[in-house]
């Protein structure tokens, strides 16, 4: 399309602001950082928000970084992090990225493309190349990344990963923050309660270097993940803003996830909390038809 003139107008830039929570991580946030900083397309912000570091994180960045936005509190967990680094940022666009995990160079560069393609668009992810213990590992099939309208897909597990996910600011303020209760999966809760709603732009191209198998990773540290996925299941039951197709899509993959879930705990003789987990579940579910 042309103006008046003639000549086609131009696109407006897209500015990022690059969020990344830590917590002692001295030794692999300059990976991160560096992978930020080789960008072809240049964030207008790099923010880290230190979670109460305790291993020299801000001496070194002080020392290689003095550019970036350094905010340090007291350790509230990786969602309070993000959160607050959220909150400090000034673009439209808020890029995030694990303290753990790199980019490849033309990572913002492809998604601002995204979102000059697609201006409606409020969150855009892209592919990634996943690395345990220094070698490449082949992601799983249902790992396997999608876009479009991805709600009953992001059931089962989190298959849009933060550190390749840019959103768009207005979209915190419509649905909320990270939810900070939750110790793990709060990327699962995020994403379902935005998939409800909205699409996503998938740019299938690997362009994240997710790492993993050190001892700190958050994954490895949490037992019994699937318990936060079923708070975060029930809280959606209990929000009201599902449809009568995504209730129902969600009380099946509750119901799934709770049957495995107590099926564990009572082999180990904790009969007690099966019943408050089925209990719990039961009334999150009757709540759910109750509000439509």
């Amino acid at each position: 399309m042309k103006d008046s003139n003639g000549e086609r107008p131009k696109k407006t830039r897209v500015d990022f602001s690059v969020v990344i929570p830590t917590y002692n991580r001295g030794n692999l946030i300059s990976r991160a950082l560096n992978s930020v900083q080789k960008q072809t397309y240049q964030a207008r912000e790099i923010i880290v928000v230190d979670d109460g570091s305790s291993d020299g994180t801000a001496r070194i960045l002080k020392q290689l970084f003095p550019e970036v936005r350094y905010y340090y509190q007291r350790h509230s967990g990786v969602s309070a992090a993000r959160n607050y680094g959220i909150q400090k940022s000034k673009s439209q666009w808020i890029a995030l990225l694990d303290s753990d995990d790199a980019w490849h160079p033309e990572k913002l560069q492809s998604q601002a493309i995204a979102i000059s393609d697609n201006p409606k668009v409020k969150l855009i992810h892209t592919n990634e190349h996943w690395f345990r213990n220094g070698k490449r590992i082949q992601q799983k099939k249902h790992h396997q990344k999608f876009g479009g309208m991805i709600f009953e897909k992001c059931l089962p597990l989190c298959i849009i990963s933060p550190s390749s996910a840019v959103i768009r600011r207005d979209v915190f303020d419509n649905i909320g923050l990270f939810d900070e209760s939750l110790k793990a999966c709060e990327d699962y809760e995020f994403w379902l309660r935005f998939c409800v709603r909205e699409p996503v732009v998938f740019v299938d191209q690997p362009l994240v270097q997710k790492y993993g198998g050190h001892d700190d990773q958050l994954s490895r540290r949490t037992t019994g993940l699937d318990r936060y996925r079923i708070k975060s299941l029930q809280t959606l039951l209990e929000s009201g803003v599902l449809d009568h197709q995504q209730r129902s899509q969600t009380t099946a993959m509750l119901l799934n996830k709770l049957g495995i879930y107590i099926s564990g705990v009572m082999k180990r003789g904790r009969l007690q909390e099966a019943f408050e987990y089925a209990s719990s579940a039961t009334k999150s579910i009757n709540m759910s038809y109750n509000l439509n």
